[in-house]
């Protein structure tokens, strides 16, 4: 990996950590995921016009076809984030969505594909795992705590993150669509999705834009970019390295939660996030 690879990495995970933080932050629901979306897509849509005209890209049906697929899976993938953080701790879920996505795609490239992963990966699974369970903790107390449900949208988010990552990275990579224009289609195709959700809740747009008019702005100009910054380095580098690298959110994910939103269990949600990351590690040089 390039050092300019790893440079855009590392900054897409500060800034993604970053904007999570705002969705917890902010309260959530269905009426803010829609309202960020919206105001995304009309605040990157000049950069991604003026990149169309520039590079002019040819796109026929299976280009619209791997934008139309991204934006079904981000939709899934905010929709069950939104729901994790209203259920339950920031440190908690953060991790938990981030961690499990690597761990969902070597098990699935098991059970589906008959791949046979190397003594480092299988160990890097089970770093994963024991990370995972450290950081959920008992099971009586997360439904004591309310975390329980958290704990399996966190799960369902990770295996949106396996899927949209592979989208994504054959969309970019092998079928050429500027990583801008390919996330700017994304968030566009998650407006019209969620329009029948936003109009469902209409009379709670405006209240959510007064009470959280910053935390969405935040997330508006903040989620795009974090990934543009993904699939860009995704243009030059495997995934293999890419997706493992910005799991580097999730320490700084599970400090924000347990620091600046005071969640408690701070040495043992860091002990676990780390397990997890060494376990991404162990992933991707297995």
């Amino acid at each position: 990996m390039t050092g300019f690879a790893l440079a855009l990495i590392l900054a897409a995970a500060f800034i993604h950590a970053s904007w999570n933080f705002l969705l917890k932050r902010s309260g959530g629901g269905n009426a803010f995921v829609w309202l960020f979306a919206t105001l995304s897509a009309l605040l990157y849509a000049p950069l991604a016009v003026a990149i169309i005209w520039w590079q002019q890209p040819q796109f026929g049906w299976q280009h619209y076809g791997f934008m139309l697929a991204s934006a079904a899976l981000h939709t899934i993938y905010y929709l069950l984030l939104d729901r994790g953080y209203r259920s339950g701790d920031f440190s908690l879920v953060y991790p938990l969505a981030r961690g499990t996505g690597p761990l969902i795609t070597m098990l699935a490239a098991v059970l589906l594909l008959h791949e046979q992963p190397g003594s480092v990966a299988v160990g890097g699974a089970l770093l994963i795992g024991c990370g995972a369970f450290l950081l959920t903790g008992d099971p009586r107390k997360l439904r004591e705590s309310g975390n329980l449900h958290a704990v399996g949208f966190a799960l369902l988010t990770g295996c949106t993150i396996a899927s949209y990552t592979l989208v994504d990275k054959l969309a970019v990579a092998a079928w050429l669509i500027p990583p801008l224009v390919q996330d700017w289609a994304t968030n566009l195709g998650r407006v019209v999705l969620m329009t029948p959700l936003a109009l469902r809740a209409r009379t709670e747009l405006a209240p959510t834009w007064r009470r959280a008019w910053k935390e969405i702005v935040g997330v508006a100009i903040l989620g795009p970019l974090s990934y543009i910054l993904v699939l860009t380095a995704m243009v030059f580098t495997p995934v293999s390295y890419v997706a493992p690298a910005r799991e580097i959110s999730i320490l700084i994910g599970a400090m924000m939660g347990a620091r600046l939103l005071q969640e408690g269990n701070a040495s043992r949600r860091m002990i676990a996030a780390s397990a997890m990351v060494g376990g991404i590690v162990c992933l991707a040089l297995g």
